[in-house]
């Protein structure tokens, strides 16, 4: 599993979170009646330290990660965030990862 963020999707969660460099984003499954990858479930994010990080990705001075109890959340699939300028908001772009 690879999380790729674009530079102008973290530019998006530095200013829309008020965020300064150095600082972290948890990537997480959470409930919800929308939907992601999962029915009933949808990514979460949130701006805490990380406990048992998983994965991490930097970009624009910020720190993606997961942690060890959300991966399975994304198995078998690869994250790209993204930003939309006609909607000024990011998108989160689900890719299979190729099986081998």
């Amino acid at each position: 599993m690879n999380i790729l963020i674009s530079p102008e999707a973290a530019a998006w969660f530095k200013r829309e979170l008020s965020l300064q460099e150095g600082a972290y984003i948890r990537l997480f499954p959470r409930y919800s009646s929308g939907g992601g990858l999962h029915p009933g479930f949808s990514l979460g994010i949130a701006t805490e330290q990380p406990g048992r990080p998983a994965v991490q990705f930097g970009e624009g001075g910020l720190t993606f990660y997961m942690e060890e109890q959300d991966l399975w959340y994304m198995e078998g699939y690869n994250l790209s965030i993204v930003y939309s300028e006609a909607e000024d908001d990011i998108e989160y772009k689900y890719e299979p990862v190729p099986v081998a």
